[in-house]
């Protein structure tokens, strides 16, 4: 879900709220309950990444160049990940 920035024109309060693409824009301040919201354009929050992690190993095509079985089909016990 997108994160909408929004300002109230009554008293100036700021807030971000998180909700759908499809749901409606908030209308009423949280602060002074007036009807003077407004949502701000921002450059939004960037990429979230979820979960363990990425590497640069995790795409790797072929084995590393100081593996001794490089260019063979076997894999070496002394790799990482290699399957015995």
């Amino acid at each position: 879900m997108p994160t909408y920035e929004y300002e109230c024109k009554a008293c100036g309060h700021r807030f971000e709220k998180s909700h759908s693409i499809t749901a409606e824009a908030i209308k009423v301040c949280p602060k002074c309950h007036k009807r003077k919201v407004v949502r701000l354009i921002s450059s939004g929050s960037g990429i979230i990444f979820k979960g363990s992690g990425f590497y640069a190993t995790d795409y790797r095509k072929g084995a590393p160049a100081s593996c001794p079985s490089a260019g063979s089909k076997s894999s070496c016990s002394s790799c990482p990940g290699s399957a015995k």
